[in-house]
């Protein structure tokens, strides 16, 4: 399967959420996931590509564009991997889809299942967000993790210190998704 990555935000840019306490920031959480995610995924014989960029779909031209990547990679699933955060006080997983019902669901309730059961996170759930560029320009099944709260104290625990568990289990989300 070739299988394409989108690591959340970028690590100068726009860190995206920011842990009050720690300085704990998603971007490099996502992209830590994101690097442990390809070395599993590579080990199980799929196709990797990842791009972690804040151009979406083309609208800063002077970085790489990671909707354009995703399609030049022929790649069978997209997959962005992000922090998520509110207000100190929610915490767990969500997975989001442009829309309930079709493959990407279905990838994104394997994902789901293995992230909740693997690290006893709040089960979220999976959620229609059609707005979001990268789930709705993208013409393959893409999903867009949520791993974590980073802003609550536990969630960042988890976050900080078993990145390589989130990797694994979105890993074993993507074989299960694979066999059914």
């Amino acid at each position: 399967m070739r299988i394409f990555l989108n690591p959340g935000h970028d690590v100068n840019l726009d860190s995206g959420a920011v842990n009050p306490h720690t300085g704990l920031r998603e971007c490099d959480v996502a992209l830590q996931i994101g690097v442990q995610l390809q070395a599993y995924l590579k080990e199980c014989g799929h196709f990797v590509e990842m791009l972690q960029s804040d151009n979406l779909a083309g609208e800063t031209p002077h970085l790489p564009c990671v909707v354009d990547a995703a399609e030049a990679a022929e790649a069978d699933i997209f997959i962005s991997i992000h922090c998520n955060a509110a207000n100190r006080i929610a915490r767990g997983t969500e997975t989001l889809v442009h829309h309930l019902g079709g493959e990407a669901d279905a990838l994104a309730r394997s994902i789901q299942r293995e992230i909740v059961s693997t690290l006893g996170t709040r089960d979220r759930g999976v959620k229609e967000r059609p707005e979001l560029i990268v789930l709705r320009l993208t013409s393959m099944p893409a999903v867009l993790v949520e791993t974590a709260f980073i802003d609550q104290e536990d969630d960042a625990f988890l976050l900080e210190n078993h990145a390589d568990v989130f990797a694994a289990a979105i890993a074993h989300g993507i074989a299960a998704y694979e066999a059914r």
